[in-house]
């Protein structure tokens, strides 16, 4: 058995943790199950996707440039190129990393899948390694609901649709969260005709209901999207496969056939692929590791960031926490993780961004107004004839203390970074309206909408 001064699981936010462990001086292992290293970020989420969607943005653009006055049209999408740009880009990705982990000292590399034996020993290609801390940043997969008949037939994932070298003439995707919409997005963009099937009464639950509302009003002007459709059976058929849903609407029976289906119904930790249980680290009902506010698990010296512990699933929300657990294991310091101001986006279009409470839950413990603006409404917006996008503030009446904001529109990710410094450094409404905001940009937008917080 090799025993280590600490092991890291997983090489997405995991190697920030195991980069910074080498050079304070501790005996490291690295594992990851590979063939494909970085995490999900890096190989099947943030920057594919995003390489998709870049390209998607654009053609509708064009598409909407009608009401500019434009008259413009594409002529032709090289799908095949667009999808071997994303293969090349993540092949270059894992040469650098490769190379990068390769010249760490006191780092040893372990390629294979992990799982644990024993409290702190892990079995990992046939070797054991015991660890006196062990961190676990082994990520998130796609949840597969057990829809009768799945298993009988290929469906794509947000992980396999990468692998595409033909576009589908039609597609059907299961599910209405964020992966869904930004890949229908992607889908319909490049000439697909694509039907969303989400269960619930309305699209990506985790945003504010007028924000879904809207996200499916302008969807649905370039595919088809069904709320209340909950997918009971799949089977292969004539012309792909066919998807026979519950309409909750109605209580009736409805049919769906397309080339393809893509299952896109949320995220599931991988810590059950590790064993977890074998070291005595506990699990919530979705199987989502426990953490406290120091990401420490259920067993001491055993940590879990990213994914794994199903706090916030972002990219930089994981970074953040794998930064502040390095520090605090081997700094001494005792940093909370803190999730107030954790922003997020959906790269649908329109674009969405979110930050701090929705409305329904800041009411239930703080007296609040709320501010709302179009982008219509600035003088930017009036350019650009964005008449539908808006942006909504959350504030605490007594305090002006900024509890949510919620963006719809063009440049949402981008527009939102201000409110995220404010709300971070404890700032409140007079905050961003202390700073001059050019005139006429799209920033106005933000003070715009504090400013007319009122009853609401």
């Amino acid at each position: 058995m090799k025993n280590y001064d600490a092991i890291i699981i997983g090489t997405g936010c995991g190697a920030i943790i195991s980069e910074e462990a080498s050079e304070h001086g501790l005996k490291t292992a690295l594992i990851d199950k590979g063939p494909l290293i970085g995490g999900t970020c890096l190989n099947w989420g943030c920057i594919p996707s995003k390489q998709l969607i870049y390209p998607a943005d654009r053609i509708v653009e064009i598409e909407e440039s009608g009401r500019l006055g434009i008259t413009v049209e594409v002529k032709n999408i090289d799908f095949n190129a667009i999808m071997r740009r994303v293969r090349y880009s993540r092949q270059e990705s894992q040469t650098h990393l490769r190379e990068g982990i390769g010249q760490v000292s006191n780092l040893d590399f372990y390629e294979g899948e992990a799982r644990f034996v024993d409290d702190y020993i892990l079995e990992v290609n046939g070797e054991k390694l015991k660890g006196d801390k062990i961190f676990i940043a082994t990520g998130s997969r796609p949840f597969i609901p057990p829809v009768k008949g799945l298993e009988n037939i290929e469906y794509l994932t947000n992980e396999s649709a990468l692998e595409l070298r033909e576009r589908p003439d039609s597609l059907i995707i299961i599910g209405g969260g964020y992966i869904a919409v930004e890949y229908g997005h992607f889908f319909a963009a490049m000439g697909t005709k694509v039907t969303i099937l989400e269960m619930a009464d309305r699209l990506i639950l985790s945003e504010e209901p007028e924000i879904a509302e809207l996200l499916k009003k302008k969807l649905s002007k370039r595919m088809a999207v069904h709320t209340g459709a909950q997918a009971e059976e799949v089977k292969a058929s004539k012309n792909g496969v066919t998807v026979v849903i519950k309409d909750r609407k109605s209580d009736g029976e409805k049919r769906y056939t397309a080339q393809h289906i893509m299952m896109a119904v949320g995220r599931r930790s991988n810590a059950d692929l590790l064993k977890v249980e074998s070291t005595g680290v506990e699990v919530d009902a979705r199987g989502f590791i426990k953490v406290n506010e120091h990401m420490e698990t259920s067993q001491k010296n055993i940590f879990a960031v990213g994914d794994t512990n199903g706090q916030q699933m972002f990219t930089h929300m994981a970074n953040r926490e794998a930064a502040i657990v390095a520090h605090n294991v081997l700094q001494g310091a005792g940093m909370a993780v803190d999730y107030s101001a954790v922003p997020h986006a959906v790269y649908s279009h329109p674009q969405i961004a979110s930050v701090g409470l929705r409305e329904e839950d800041a009411r239930k413990d703080h007296d609040i107004i709320i501010g709302r603006t179009s982008y219509y409404d600035v003088a930017k917006g009036e350019a650009m004839m964005e008449t539908e996008g808006f942006a909504k503030a959350i504030v605490e009446r007594e305090t002006d203390s900024i509890l949510g904001f919620h963006i719809i529109g063009p440049y949402a990710p981008e527009l939102i970074q201000e409110v995220v410094n404010a709300m971070t450094s404890g700032g409140d409404v007079k905050e961003l309206n202390e700073g001059i905001h050019i005139h006429p940009a799209l920033s106005e937008l933000i003070p715009t909408t504090v400013n007319s917080a009122g009853e609401g």
